[in-house]
C-alpha cells in the first residue's frame, strides 16, 4: 500500500481489473452494464464483445432488449454483451460517433468491427455475431 494507508494507483487498477473479471463471471450469459468509465476495459475483456447502446426513452430500444438477452445466453462463453445508456453515458456514445438509437457495435479483440443501427431481426444479428467468431 502507499503511503498513510492509502492505494497506490497501480493497486486500484488491479482491484478494478479484478472486479471487472469477477462481474463478467457473474453477468455471463447476460448483458453486463456499462459505462464511459468502465467501457474501455470492457471491450478488451473478451475476443468478441458486442454492446447495445440505448436509452430508457427509446421504443426501438425496448424491442432489441430480449433480442439482445437472448443472443447472450445463446452465446455464452463466446461472446460478451454488454448496454450502455447513451443519456448516463455520453462520453463513450459521442466517442463511436453513436447518434441513432439503438446501435450494436461489434467489438473483436478490443476494435471496432462492425455496427448495425436500428431494430433489426435476430438472424441478422447472429449472421455479424458468427463473423466476428470466424
Amino acid at each position: 500500500m502507499g503511503s498513510k494507508g492509502t492505494k497506490t494507483d497501480a493497486e486500484l487498477e488491479e482491484i478494478r481489473k479484478r472486479k471487472l473479471k469477477e462481474l463478467e463471471k457473474e453477468y455471463f450469459g447476460e448483458p453486463v452494464e456499462v459505462t464511459d468509465k468502465t467501457f474501455a476495459q470492457f471491450i478488451k475483456g473478451g475476443p468478441a464483445v458486442v454492446v447495445d447502446f440505448w436509452a430508457e426513452w427509446c421504443g426501438p430500444c425496448r424491442l432489441m432488449a430480449p433480442v439482445v438477452d437472448g443472443l447472450a445466453k445463446k452465446y455464452s462463453g463466446k461472446v460478451i454483451f454488454g448496454k450502455l445508456n447513451v443519456d448516463e453515458n455520453p462520453a463513450t456514445a459521442k466517442r463511436y460517433a453513436v447518434t441513432v438509437i439503438p446501435t450494436l457495435i461489434f467489438f473483436k479483440i478490443g476494435e471496432p468491427v462492425d455496427r448495425v443501427v436500428g431494430f433489426v431481426p435476430n438472424q441478422q444479428l447472429e449472421q455479424k455475431i458468427k463473423s466476428i467468431l470466424a
